[in-house]
């Protein structure tokens, strides 16, 4: 399960940008063709957050769907699957131009009173 490795990952980059305040909320954007299982990483978030600065943060993953270029004429095509075939002339050289990415779009600290 290497979702465990990439989550400890996460808490240290938003614990590291979050300067010591508590964290309340991560968004992550996880492509559908990054090989990465958003249930595994819900998982393993709430197991590793315990004893850090996002122990009562919450997780939300927001999906982005494969998509992917002919190479020959251009035409976008829905990918689920890291490779297909262009619908338009049968190619199989397709670009994939999303579905891939692992961001860490959004982090929500305490409001920190003056």
């Amino acid at each position: 399960m290497h979702e465990l490795g990439i989550t400890q990952n996460i808490i240290e980059i938003v614990a590291a940008q979050a300067q010591g305040l508590a964290v309340q909320r991560v968004v992550l954007e996880i492509g559908q063709l990054s090989a990465i299982l958003p249930d595994s990483i819900q998982f393993c978030f709430d197991v590793c957050r315990q004893d850090t600065l996002l122990k009562t943060a919450t997780l939300e993953i927001i999906e982005i769907p494969g998509l992917g270029k002919c190479c020959h004429c251009g035409t976008e095509v829905f990918l689920d699957q890291p490779f297909g075939v262009c619908p338009h002339c049968n190619s199989l050289e397709l670009e994939i131009v999303q579905g891939e990415e692992l961001k860490i779009k959004e982090i929500e600290v305490e409001n920190q009173c003056a």
